[in-house]
C-alpha cells in the first residue's frame, strides 16, 4: 500500500485537484497533458496566461483543466491560487512546482539582478508553493491521504558543474528542500517527490545565454545524453514516481548512473566536469570564431 490509499496506479490521479505551475510550456504543459488524461482536475498556472490557456484547451482526458495567470514569485499570489483550487473543489490534492528560469555563461558575467532573479523564481517560488499547500495537504492526512508536493529540480540539483552555477545552487536548494520535507511529511500521509532530469526537449534549452554559452551544446554534452529527453516521456514518469511514492526521479538511465558515479568517486566527478567545462569554452570560442568568420 502507497500512500495514495491504497488505489492502483491506474486511478491514482482520477478526480485528484492539481496546480501545476510553469504549466504554460515545457515540462509545465506535459505534466498538465498527463495529469488530464490520467482523470484530474488541473489549474495551469503560468506568468503567461495566454500560453496557459493554450495548454489548458489542448489537453484532453476524463480530466479537465482551467488557465489562471500566476506569479511564482508573488507569495500571495500563490497563496490566493493554492486556496482558490481548495475553494472550489474542498482540497488540493496536487502541487507540482514546476516554475523555473536558468542562466548560462561564466560566473563573472552574471550580474547581482541575475542572481536574484533565478533564487526569486527557481528557490522562493517552490517555498511560496509549500508554504501555500503543505498546510492545507496536513489537514487533509489528519484523516486520510493528504496529497502529493512534486518539485521539478534537475540533476543540476544532484551534480555539479560551472557556466551554470546560479542555476545548480537553486536546483541543490530544491532537492535539499524536497528530501527534508518528505521526512518530516510522511508522517502527516503528505509525499514529496523531486524530479532530477538530464536535459528536457523544452525551450529552456534556447534561454538564459550569456555571452558564447551555448545552452543545447552544453546541456546534452555535460549529461552524457545523445539527446533531450521528451517532455512527455518525462512527464508519465512523474505521474508514475508519484504513484510509487519515490523520493526521486533521476532520469534517463544514463544520468541515473553519472549521479551514481559522482556519489561513489566524487573527486574523479569533480576532475571530470572541471575538464568538461574546459572543454566547452574551447567549442564556445570556435563557435564564436566561425560566427565571426560567416559574417
Amino acid at each position: 500500500m502507497n500512500r495514495t490509499g491504497g488505489r492502483t496506479a491506474d486511478d491514482t490521479f482520477t478526480g485528484k485537484q492539481a496546480l501545476v505551475t510553469g504549466g504554460g510550456s515545457g515540462i509545465g504543459s506535459a505534466l498538465v497533458r498527463a495529469l488530464v488524461a490520467a482523470g484530474a482536475d488541473v489549474v495551469v498556472a503560468d506568468l503567461d496566461e495566454v500560453a496557459a490557456q493554450r495548454v489548458a484547451d489542448a489537453a484532453t482526458g476524463p480530466g479537465t483543466a482551467r488557465a489562471v495567470g500566476l506569479d511564482v514569485t508573488d507569495a500571495a499570489a500563490v497563496q490566493q491560487a493554492v486556496d482558490d483550487v481548495v475553494s472550489r473543489a474542498g482540497r488540493i490534492d496536487l502541487l507540482f512546482n514546476n516554475a523555473g528560469i536558468t542562466f548560462g555563461g561564466e560566473t563573472e558575467d552574471l550580474t547581482l539582478e541575475h542572481w536574484d532573479a533565478i533564487i526569486d523564481v527557481n528557490i522562493r517560488g517552490v517555498v511560496h508553493g509549500v508554504a501555500a499547500a503543505y498546510p492545507h495537504m496536513v489537514r487533509q492526512g489528519a484523516t486520510g491521504w493528504g496529497g502529493h508536493i512534486v518539485n521539478t529540480a534537475s540533476m543540476g540539483g544532484l551534480m555539479a558543474a560551472g557556466l551554470i552555477t546560479s542555476y545548480v545552487m537553486t536546483k541543490h536548494a530544491v532537492v535539499g528542500l524536497s528530501l527534508a520535507l518528505r521526512t518530516e511529511a510522511a508522517a502527516k500521509h503528505v509525499g514529496v517527490t523531486a524530479i532530477c532530469p538530464a536535459a528536457v526537449e523544452t525551450p529552456i534549452l534556447e534561454k538564459g545565454h550569456l555571452g558564447r554559452f551555448h545552452g543545447r551544446d552544453y546541456y546534452l554534452k555535460g549529461q552524457g545524453v545523445r539527446r533531450a529527453l521528451d517532455p512527455d516521456v518525462l512527464a508519465a514518469q512523474a505521474l508514475a514516481a508519484v504513484a510509487a511514492d519515490r523520493p526521486l526521479l533521476v532520469t534517463p538511465r544514463a544520468a541515473r548512473i553519472a549521479w551514481r558515479v559522482g556519489r561513489w568517486a566524487p573527486a574523479f566527478s569533480n576532475r571530470a566536469a572541471t575538464r568538461f567545462v574546459d572543454k566547452q569554452r574551447r567549442r564556445q570560442a570556435r563557435r564564436a570564431r566561425k560566427a565571426g568568420a560567416a559574417a
